[in-house]
Formats: C-alpha cells, sequence, structure tokens
C-alpha cells in the first residue's frame, strides 16, 4: 500500500516525461519546494509557534474574566446553630487596575460576630475597588497581556524564519543533486566517447594503421572513464538520498526518491520565481522588515514592558475599596453614600531593595536586546550586499567557464582530426579530453555555486513564499 502510495505522489508531484530520456521523470524545482513546504514535518512545527502564541494569548486573556465567588460556611453541635455563613460575589476586572463588584451576603447563628449580622434577607452591595499608585497604569495582568499580543506578532516573525531556514536547506539540497547529476552526465558522456575510440583504434591496431600500444591507452582511458562514472554515480545517489529527507506524505511517511527521477536541467529562471526573489533589486531592500528585525523590536517591546512594570513597583501600594449596601437592590434610590463598606490600603517597603534589583535586571535584558538588534542590523545589510555581489560575480563567471568549455572542445575536436590524419597522438587526445572534462565540471560547480547565491539571498531576506505547484 505504501508502495502505491509513493508511486502515486512521485507521479502527481512529476508529471512531465523528459524530451531526452521518455524512461525517467522529472521533479521541477517548483513542484519539488512546494510540497516541502506542505508536507516537511519542520514546516508544520513552525506553524504550531502560531497556535502557541495564540493560546498563550487566550490565557492571557483570562487575567480580565469576570469571576463569580461562593463561599457557604456552617456550623452546627449538640443542636446549636454557631453560625450559617453565604457570602456571594461578582467581579469584573479592567483595565486600569480597577475591579467592579456585587455582592450578597447572608449569615445566622448563635454565635456570629457582631460585624456580620446582616438583615434576615440578606444584604446587598455593589462597589468598586481601585489601585491609586502602585498597578494604575501598569500592573501584572496588563502586563501579561501586553506581553501576549507582542509574543504572538514574534511568532508569526519566527515563523517565518523557521519556514525560510527548511526551504533554504531543502533548495540547497536539489542544488547538489542537481550538480551531482549533471556531473554524472559528464562522465557518461565521455565514457561513450572512451568506449567508441577504443573500438575505432582495435580496428585500426588489428589492421595494422596503428601501434598495437595504442589500444592498452585506449583502454586504460575507458577504465578510467568507468571508474569516474562510477563514482559520480556514487555521489548522485547520495545526494538523492539527500534530497529525500526533504521529501513526505501528508501522514507523515517520508518518500524515498526513485531512480528514474531526475532534476530540472536549467531551474534559474524557476529558482528566483519560486523563491520570490524576481526583480529584488538592493535598493529595494527594506531591511526594517526582516523577519528577524521585526522578531528583535517585538522582543524589545515586551521587555520595555517589563520594564515599565518594574518602575511601577517602586511605587507605595495604595488599594481604595468603596461599595454601597442595600437591603433592595432592585429600588435605584436604595444606594445611598451613607450606608457603605469601604477601606483603604497602604503597604511600602522601606529599602526597596528588591524592586530596585528587579528593575536593574530588566534594564540590562532590555539593553542586551538592543544591542542585539543593532548587530542584527548591520549583519543582514552586509551579508545582502554581498549575496548581490556573488550573484553579479557568478553571472560573468558563467560566461567566462562557458567560453572556456567551449574552445577545450574545439581542441578536443581538432586533435581528433589530426590524429585521423596520423598527424597527432591518442595521448594529446586524451590529455586534451580531460581539460574538457574537467572544464565541464567546472562549468557544473560555478553554476551551482550561482544557484546557492541565489538561496542564499532567499535566506537572507527571509522570505515566506507562497509556493503552488
Amino acid at each position: 500500500m505504501r508502495t502505491r502510495i509513493t508511486f502515486l505522489l512521485i507521479t502527481c508531484m512529476v508529471p512531465l516525461l523528459s524530451a531526452q530520456q521518455a524512461d525517467s521523470l522529472q521533479l521541477g524545482f517548483r513542484e519539488y519546494l512546494a510540497y516541502v513546504k506542505q508536507f516537511h514535518p519542520v514546516a508544520k512545527q513552525a506553524n504550531l509557534v502560531i497556535g502557541a502564541a495564540e493560546a498563550n494569548l487566550l490565557q492571557s486573556r483570562g487575567g480580565f474574566d469576570p469571576k463569580l465567588e461562593v463561599d457557604y460556611d456552617r456550623k452546627e453541635f449538640r443542636g446549636t446553630e454557631y453560625y450559617d455563613r453565604l457570602n456571594a460575589a461578582f467581579k469584573i476586572p479592567t483595565w486600569y487596575g480597577i475591579e467592579l463588584k456585587g455582592q450578597f451576603e447572608q449569615n445566622e447563628g448563635d454565635f456570629l460576630n457582631p460585624s456580620e449580622i446582616v438583615p434576615e434577607d440578606g444584604l446587598f452591595s455593589a462597589g468598586v475597588s481601585v489601585s491609586v499608585a502602585r498597578n494604575l497604569w501598569i500592573n501584572e495582568r496588563m502586563a501579561t497581556l501586553k506581553r501576549a499580543k507582542l509574543f504572538a506578532r514574534q511568532s508569526e516573525a519566527e515563523r517565518d524564519l523557521l519556514v525560510n531556514q527548511i526551504l533554504y536547506d531543502a533548495s540547497a539540497a536539489y542544488f547538489n543533486w542537481l550538480q551531482a547529476y549533471r556531473d554524472r552526465q559528464v562522465f557518461a558522456q565521455f565514457l561513450e566517447n572512451a568506449r567508441i575510440r577504443f573500438k575505432g583504434i582495435r580496428n585500426r591496431a588489428l589492421a595494422g594503421d596503428v601501434a598495437a600500444i595504442d589500444t592498452l591507452e585506449a583502454g586504460i582511458a575507458l577504465q578510467n572513464r568507468a571508474l569516474s562514472l562510477e563514482q559520480a554515480g556514487v555521489r548522485l545517489r547520495n545526494a538523492s538520498l539527500e534530497l529525500s529527507n526533504f521529501l513526505w506524505l501528508d501522514d507523515n511517511i517520508p518518500i524515498e526518491l526513485k531512480d528514474n527521477v531526475r532534476p530540472e536541467i536549467q531551474p534559474a529562471a524557476m529558482v528566483d520565481q519560486t523563491l520570490e526573489i524576481a526583480g529584488k533589486s538592493l535598493d529595494s531592500f527594506a531591511v526594517e522588515v526582516h523577519p528577524k528585525l521585526l522578531s528583535l523590536d517585538y522582543k524589545i517591546q515586551g521587555l520595555e514592558v517589563d520594564k515599565n512594570l518594574k518602575v511601577n513597583q517602586l511605587l507605595p501600594q495604595i488599594d481604595l475599596e468603596y461599595n454601597f449596601l442595600t437591603e433592595t437592590p432592585e429600588l435605584i434610590n436604595s444606594f445611598q453614600t451613607e450606608q457603605y463598606t469601604g477601606g483603604i490600603t497602604f503597604r511600602m517597603p522601606l529599602f526597596l531593595r528588591k524592586e530596585r534589583g528587579a528593575l536593574k535586571m530588566a534594564r540590562f535584558k532590555l539593553r542586551e536586546a538592543e544591542f542585539e538588534r543593532d548587530n542584527a542590523l548591520v549583519s543582514i545589510r552586509n551579508r545582502v550586499r554581498a549575496i548581490y555581489n556573488e550573484l553579479d560575480s557568478f553571472g560573468r563567471q558563467n560566461d567566462l567557464i562557458d567560453g572556456i568549455v567551449m574552445d577545450y572542445d574545439r581542441l578536443l575536436k581538432a586533435e581528433e582530426r589530426k590524429f585521423s590524419f596520423g598527424e597527432s597522438s591518442l595521448f594529446l587526445i586524451n590529455s586534451r579530453e580531460l581539460s574538457l572534462i574537467d572544464a565541464r565540471l567546472k562549468s557544473n560547480e560555478v553554476q551551482n555555486k550561482y544557484l546557492m547565491a541565489k538561496a542564499k539571498l532567499f535566506r537572507a531576506l527571509a522570505i515566506n513564499p507562497e509556493i503552488i505547484p
């Protein structure tokens, strides 16, 4: 069943047959990266960060939830009701350290405290409690909610960074796979050339046109090409396995890349579109909206909230409470100012060592985060500039290496013509061919570095692309 699912997925991912190899399938760069973003466990894990932040924000909002409290106590011993107390309250916390409260109290018993004696039908109260110094403009409940909101925004930036990193790693694996495939094609082509040359020289040696020693030299060249092809095949298989690390099914089943799947041979234009770096010049780069800097900005804002809370803790705690009392809450005019309960609470540590120490720590953390942001700003800006320099250079390097490959190819063909006229040797042909092979491999390497530079730009810009296969 799993084999069938894998085959169906591969068929969906690579619907185009190669024009050169009818028995192989092409895995395009865009289709590949779309499946990585959609199904890779790390990409899914990145979305969990947003869910966790939303859960944290919901939890923080709970600090402002209205509360219903009911206390009931009763004591009866040897036929005597000592007390029967019922106290129900409804509290509504608000933003600026103000709490609205409604309460009902009903007490009975032979041994009640005189202050607990209330009318037979109970006593109602409605009032407010407020902090006028500490906890007025900011308190732990307000700070927690502010930090949770900032953390939710920071989590979005962190999610973009995580997705960007996994897509960069996946792109690097694809480009390495592409280079290994191109290298293997080079050795396969020259192995065929060596085989044809060996057959031709052997026939000429049998006919007496060339020395028999040339057959030995041609055979050694053929064996060297076969050895190089085998080594290139191993590198290709290992690169395929590395690429398979990024291929998963929707139900977390990994996929192993089949041998008949090949990469997109010229993906440069598709890379720009897929990674959303096409048309992005250095002048259009706005470092201020970089996810890393946004994440640090939200972190700094959260630390500023924490610092403000610590500053507020230096103030004395003065809590005021006032409650109207009435037996008939349904009558508005029954709430009179001369019938009330009220109080004031004052607390003030004498040395404030705990509070002053906490404030210093908060300032140190804030300053540390600011240093981190300043360093990240300069680092990101310089990294992006360096990558643009690399891209410009690799464009010129590709033109140069293409010219070198063409020239070596002309030299090889000219040497083969001279050999056919008896004016050259097999040694010179092999030497020219080795130079051409090295140039072709160097061309593959430069093209790979060029594509990797594009991927590095994608990572430096921290783009989270919308990829539709």
